[in-house]
């Protein structure tokens, strides 16, 4: 047989890479594109100065001036326990994508081998008796064998390009979902804080009625002693005070519970975490609302929705590409040797090269049924991307509600206080004066601690509207970071 020289088979070499390279260039499968939208060009419930593009840094409570917020926002990024399991699953999807790309590069073995092996008497070996020993009956051997097994699949279809697209997909998807669980946790922290801090307010108006019910039941027990007033007017002052301690008691009740959810967000024990009591007294900052079309690359769960349906869209490739011949080279080149001592001499070299072609022609409908199953898949996530566009637009919409009527009742609540006081006033004269009975005087304090709580409470309600606003916009998200957090080792 005539050998091809060395010169000639690098040359069809080079030619069969040529081949290769050009086929490979056929993906087969859909080219993603987004699904339309509906997007509005303003927000309904957005002022003139709303519509101004926001411009929120990753530390965005840092607006509202509160050292002691900015300090347990800090704390919570460092040990909240679902970011570090939110990290980890980006670690495993970015794992994961590298087992993907390893597919484009052909995989290499040795695989030494050592075999020693008898044959009865009589029989015609190739060996013949190099490298044996003869005994009675048959014939003993050894056969070394040290290869080197490679073996590559050309991707002609795209398969292997088409997992790559959906495995970086997959790892960009888990980086948006770790912002959203990041997002989700400052928000958390932002408002439980606030609402210890309302918290801390409503047991100051509580306890401060409450003094004042103690000392107004006393007068009512020496106006009694004086024969002034009946037992009836001392036991609505008792039931009066008493009541308003029970609120307190609850006020502070339900405090400890939030401190201790406080504590769970930041990754500590509950007995671990003490908030200062600090009456809330913070004005809510005004956040511009931007533009509805900027929406949707400012929020990490949008960004999430459409990377999985990207992950979705190349998997309809992979699934098309399996009706297609899949070619593999395979090869082998190494030493084979009856004796272990001359094992690596080159005339004992060994190699062999070939491709292999399969051809799918029957699987009982497998492959027609594994691309109708990507294909659905894919509208269920193009449904739920397009459901999560519509609900950031209403998770905007809803906060700039809340932010608008919340500041007007404000505003009335405020004036409901006022009123109230003056109610108070004047019950207290005429009661003085003999004019009402002491109920009046009662009714009149119930409606002013009514109020004062009320007040109390809508200024809670108002920044975590804020908050929430702060969130449905992105919450500073940057798209072209990828997701990072610093973690500290036990």
């Amino acid at each position: 047989m005539m050998r091809m020289p060395i010169s000639g088979r690098v040359v069809s070499v080079v030619v069969c890479a040529s081949v290769c390279a050009a086929i490979t260039s056929c993906t087969v499968g859909p080219n993603y594109q987004r699904p339309g939208q509906n997007v509005p060009t303003t927000f309904k419930s957005a002022s003139t100065r709303e519509s101004d593009q926001p411009s929120l840094a990753s530390n965005w409570w840092q607006l509202f001036g509160d050292p002691t917020l900015n300090k347990l926002e800090e704390d919570a990024i460092l040990a909240n326990t679902d970011l570090q399991a939110a990290m980890a699953r980006v670690a495993q999807a970015r794992a994961a994508a590298r087992v993907t790309q390893s597919q484009f590069y052909p995989v290499v073995t040795l695989d030494p081998s050592m075999v020693r092996s008898r044959t009865p008497s009589g029989r015609v070996t190739s060996s013949g008796a190099v490298g044996g020993t003869l005994s009675s009956g048959g014939r003993t051997s050894n056969n070394y064998r040290i290869p080197f097994d490679v073996s590559y699949e050309v991707d002609i279809w795209g398969r292997i390009r088409r997992l790559n697209q959906a495995s970086l997909a997959q790892v960009r998807s888990t980086e948006d979902a770790f912002e959203v669980v990041l997002q989700t946790l400052e928000a958390d922290v932002a408002q439980d804080y606030f609402a210890i801090r309302s918290l801390d307010a409503q047991s100051k108006i509580l306890s401060q009625n409450a003094e004042s019910f103690r000392q107004q039941v006393s007068l009512t027990e020496t106006q009694q002693r004086a024969g002034l007033v009946g037992p009836i007017d001392v036991r609505q002052a008792e039931t009066q005070l008493n009541s308003t301690i029970a609120q307190e008691v609850e006020t502070r009740r339900q405090r400890a519970d939030l401190e201790h959810a406080l504590a769970v967000l930041l990754g500590r024990p509950p007995s671990e975490l003490t908030v200062n009591v600090q009456p809330l007294d913070l004005a809510p900052p005004t956040i511009p609302a931007g533009l509805p079309s900027d929406l949707l690359r400012r929020r990490p769960d949008v960004a999430q929705a459409e990377e999985d349906l990207i992950a979705a869209n190349a998997q309809v490739g992979v699934a098309t590409a399996l009706y297609y011949p899949t070619v593999r080279l395979t090869g082998a080149a190494g030493f084979e040797s009856v004796d272990l001592e001359h094992a690596l001499d080159w005339e004992n070299r060994i190699w062999s090269i070939g491709p292999s072609i399969s051809f799918p022609i029957f699987n009982g409908g497998q492959l027609d049924a594994n691309l109708a199953e990507t294909k659905a898949k894919y509208e269920e996530l193009a449904a739920t991307y397009r459901g999560s566009v519509l609900a950031a637009f209403r998770d905007v919409e809803d906060s700039l509600t809340d932010l608008h009527l919340r500041a007007d009742a404000a505003q009335a609540q405020n004036d409901a206080v006022k009123s109230a006081r003056e109610y108070l006033r004047l019950s207290q004269v005429q009661y003085k004066g003999g004019l009402i009975p002491y109920l009046q005087v009662i009714d009149a304090e119930r409606t002013l601690l009514t109020a004062e709580l009320s007040a109390a409470q809508i200024l809670n309600q108002r920044l975590a509207s804020t908050v929430l606003l702060i969130k449905s916009l992105g919450g500073g998200w940057n798209p072209d970071h990828p997701a990072t957090v610093p973690t500290t080792q036990p």
